[in-house]
């Protein structure tokens, strides 16, 4: 899919805030973001945690204890998968329509999602794009458990049906964003993929991730939306630049040092058209957060941009297919924190925009 969508350095947000109104948390993102908007998790819910939320449908799924779980050792669990499956052809082949599946999120975990979708349909002037996000297949296949703790990724039935299980949900977002009328985006969360390679994740390879990121990056290509990638820390990159992932999101303010490292790939992703979200707004230490200005973030990400100049690329043009973001989201922050990032977002986005414009 070639990615035409040219974003211009205009902000972005990554998902979460550490509010507990859903329809507080959508005026705090159109107050800041009104170009791009995304509907929010909110973590002090339960049921809104990165995983729980996208677990549902999902062949196994039990709780005990206050514990989720996928029962894998249940009387029923070979049932479940089996009617997983014939409802995911049904849906895939277009025999049932995939509003009203296991596929569809439902109020009870995504309350943000319907209020985002209400609030957006009654706006007098439309965004120009709108984004949804979903917990990606590695990471929730890594962190999801079986009853004895054990990650269902190591479970072939299970991993493949969380693969499916995210793609479809995915597609499921775009189709209900599409029918505002704008430009979607959906974005993969993948905390976990930066720890591949390492002793947690032993055995895994590469290329099977890759095809993990395959398949559901293809599901949001087929329904006409953009698909991008967020990682949070360092990670190998190479998989990332030779995916068919159209934004690649990562944290800029921490491992650019760690990005750069792979020049020729970079060169070539940014060659073939495709976006960076740069997480220039730092997220994951509050003495960070305390200390930054917007102006002093346009400068350091102007500084890092320099690197990719000396490849040949001109500034303008580097904007012109970046966005600017936080690191991360800011769930876990304080209010007070939390809104500190999202002005400092928006107004390195303005800044930065004011700038070059004159350059495009």
């Amino acid at each position: 899919m070639k990615c035409n969508f040219r974003p211009c350095g205009m902000p972005l947000l990554i998902g979460s805030l550490p509010v507990d109104d859903h329809l507080a948390a959508i005026n705090i993102v159109l107050e800041h973001t009104p170009e791009i908007p995304l509907w929010v998790q909110l973590p002090c819910y339960k049921n809104e945690g990165m995983i729980t939320q996208f677990l549902p449908g999902l062949p196994g799924l039990s709780e005990e204890d206050d514990k989720i779980f996928i029962n894998t050792s249940g009387r029923y669990f070979d049932d479940d998968l089996v009617e997983f499956y014939e409802e995911y052809i049904s849906v895939s082949e277009g025999k049932k329509e995939i509003d009203g599946s296991r596929f569809a999120l439902s109020p009870d975990v995504a309350k943000g999602f319907f209020v985002f979708l209400e609030k957006i349909a009654g706006l007098s002037v439309k965004p120009l794009a709108v984004k949804g996000q979903i917990t990606g297949p590695f990471t929730l296949a890594t962190s999801a458990k079986d009853r004895d703790g054990k990650a269902v990724y190591y479970n072939e039935d299970v991993r493949d049906a969380v693969v499916k299980l995210v793609a479809m949900k995915a597609r499921w977002q775009v189709r209900q964003l599409a029918k505002l009328g704008v430009p979607v985006i959906i974005f993969f969360d993948e905390p976990s993929f930066a720890g591949l390679g390492s002793s947690a994740f032993i055995g895994i390879s590469t290329q099977e991730i890759a095809g993990f990121f395959e398949e559901v990056i293809y599901a949001v290509h087929q329904e006409g939306a953009l698909a991008g990638i967020h990682v949070c820390s360092n990670a190998d990159w190479s998989v990332l630049f030779e995916s068919s992932v159209d934004i690649i999101s990562f944290d800029a303010y921490s491992y650019f040092d760690k990005f750069i490292l792979y020049p020729d790939h970079l060169k070539d992703y940014i060659d073939s058209g495709r976006l960076i979200a740069w997480g220039i707004i730092p997220t994951s230490k509050s003495e960070d957060i305390e200390k930054e200005t917007a102006a002093l973030l346009v400068e350091n990400w102007k500084k890092k941009v320099g690197m990719l100049e000396s490849m040949g690329f001109k500034l303008p043009d580097i904007l012109a297919q970046s966005f600017i973001t936080p690191s991360c989201g800011t769930g876990s922050l304080s209010l007070d924190n939390a809104v500190k990032v999202l002005n400092l977002t928006k107004h390195v986005s303005q800044i930065l925009r004011k700038e070059i414009s004159t350059e495009l």
